[in-house]
């Protein structure tokens, strides 16, 4: 089964949020000035952008959070 390009634009964003979470902290990494949503529209391919939203990148970006810092709770457990 292949992935549908919400799928895709949804692996995207959760790449581009880890990668830019790994540079912020180093300073020397990131271009100055430039915000998480930046970051995340110029790393996701154009073919993928349609389906992007502040409101997807946010829920991502709490998701994500969750997991890294050890607060997520599987619902399955």
């Amino acid at each position: 089964m292949a992935l549908t390009d919400r799928e895709k634009a949804i692996v995207a964003i959760s790449n581009a949020i880890s990668v830019y979470s790994v540079y912020a902290k180093n300073p020397d990494m990131l271009p100055k000035n430039m915000s998480l949503i930046d970051f995340v529209l110029k790393s996701t391919p154009e073919a993928l952008r349609k389906e992007i939203s502040i409101d997807l990148i946010d829920e991502i970006f709490e998701f994500v959070s969750k997991t890294q810092s050890g607060t997520f709770i599987n619902p399955a457990d």
